[in-house]
């Protein structure tokens, strides 16, 4: 348990820190659901808007230290690579 008053401050500051990163990765995985379940349906045209719309929030993901760079560009280039393959 944090004894120091320079301790304290440090937890409460992780407790912060958790609760936006929590939110930060929750609102990525719905852009990225989003995607996947245009992916899913077929279509192209929602499945392009989303991925649009996922894109600068992954990015932003990669910003804020929650997300690798390297994991990101993987998501995305697969993700594009599945649209693009919905035109087939």
């Amino acid at each position: 348990m944090a004894n120091s008053p320079q301790a304290k401050k440090r937890a409460r500051q992780n407790e912060r820190r958790y609760a936006v990163n929590k939110a930060r990765r929750s609102r990525i995985r719905t852009y990225l659901r989003k995607v996947e379940e245009a992916i899913a349906s077929g279509d192209q045209d929602a499945a392009t808007a989303a991925l649009r719309a996922a894109q600068p929030e992954l990015m932003r993901g990669v910003t804020k230290g929650i997300l690798h760079k390297n994991t990101v560009s993987r998501k995305i280039s697969r993700l594009s690579a599945r649209v693009k393959a919905l035109k087939a």
